[in-house]
């Protein structure tokens, strides 16, 4: 009878986020904006390690996520003008490499920028999308679509903060003159020459690859809800309302009135929300893994789908319509997604050995 005993495999992870040099040296698991993902790793036997990244030691990075079992990213598609366009190769060739990474770049791709709006319009959470790929396209294109049904709201295929999301209006004479909001914070609206219109957008066909063109939802006021999700179970619920594309207040853009809401957090099991949660983890979410061509375990450990609110079905009931998907660097989250993380991380571990 064999009576050796094997002690427990014991994983290292990497949580990575973007900082400077001193920001690296100082980094500890106590000292993160991460740090209740860090606990809830610890308390289910998983080594957690910060990893700061920038372009300026990058192959410290590299060494650093070579040594470890997995990588968890939260790294914003553009921050502070600096984009992920060095990183993601990086985080290709780590996985190629060995270490599991959630999310990885090709599944960001998929799910985390724009483009899901079009390329799963047929789902349940699907509007009226359009797709632009060139600037000669949108140009040909918009104009009419804005004149048959306005407001429109454009979409940079990737980033964050309201970055790249206007609010389009026709006016009298929508072929030349448009009114138009930005999504960022303080922003006003303009009544700008359409052809200004497609020289601020043009910039956005370059990393970025496309404009997303969706319909305005009238609902907009009544706020957002965020579902988040670990894998293809929901985590969580967000419910803020939000001010983005709503024309600020007479007294100005820094006025109280014209700031976002909090978002109030709720756990998977919050009542008003169970709908929203059957949905997604019974329809949407597998519908949209196979129409994307990922399975269960190429899901990130964190994302979130962010809805407004649709018409009301014929008996009353709430619809929801996705805006976006967030998978890059979902942060912040409820209180019970850092347990939810941690258990999705130790299932993905599970299937790969140990490094060391």
């Amino acid at each position: 009878m064999d009576t050796e005993h094997h002690a427990p495999l014991r994983y290292t992870v990497a949580i990575l986020s973007r900082g400077d040099a001193a920001a690296r040296r100082d980094a500890t698991p106590q000292n993160s904006r991460f740090v209740r993902v860090f606990e809830a790793l610890a308390a289910i036997g998983i080594d957690a390690r910060p990893a700061i990244y920038d372009e300026s030691f990058a192959d410290a990075v590299c060494d650093q996520l070579l040594a470890v079992d997995g990588v968890l990213v939260w790294v914003d598609p553009i921050h502070q003008g600096r984009t992920r366009e060095a990183l993601d190769p990086l985080l290709r060739d780590i996985a190629a490499r060995g270490p599991w990474v959630s999310a990885h770049p090709d599944v960001i791709l998929k799910i985390g920028v724009k483009d899901v709006l079009y390329r799963t319009r047929h789902l349940g959470w699907g509007a009226d999308v359009h797709r632009y790929d060139s600037a000669a396209a949108f140009r040909a294109e918009f104009p009419s679509r804005l004149l048959a049904d306005s407001p429109r709201v454009l979409k940079q295929n990737r980033g964050n903060g309201g970055q790249g999301v206007w609010k389009i209006e026709a006016l009298s004479h929508a072929e030349t003159m448009v009114r138009v909001l930005h999504a960022q914070r303080g922003s006003r609206p303009e009544d700008i020459p359409f052809d200004v219109l497609v020289a601020r957008c043009e910039p956005y066909f370059g990393w970025g690859g496309c404009i997303i063109d969706q319909a305005f939802q009238p609902r907009l006021p009544d706020g957002m809800i965020r579902c988040y999700m670990s894998g293809s179970h929901v985590a969580g619920f967000g419910h803020q309302l939000i001010k983005a594309l709503i024309p600020p207040p007479p007294e100005g853009p820094d006025s109280p009135a014209a700031q976002p809401g909090p978002r109030i957090m709720h756990g998977p099991d919050a009542r008003q929300f169970q709908a929203l949660r059957r949905l997604m983890e019974n329809e949407w979410t597998p519908q949209m893994m196979a129409t994307l061509g990922l399975d269960e375990p190429s899901l990130p450990v964190i994302w979130d789908a962010d809805f407004l609110y649709g018409t009301r079905d014929a008996a009353g009931a709430d619809t929801y319509v996705l805006c976006e998907i967030n998978a890059s660097s979902c942060f912040a989250i409820p209180d019970d997604a850092p347990a939810a993380i941690a258990r999705t991380v130790k299932r993905r571990l599970l299937q790969i050995p140990a490094a060391g």
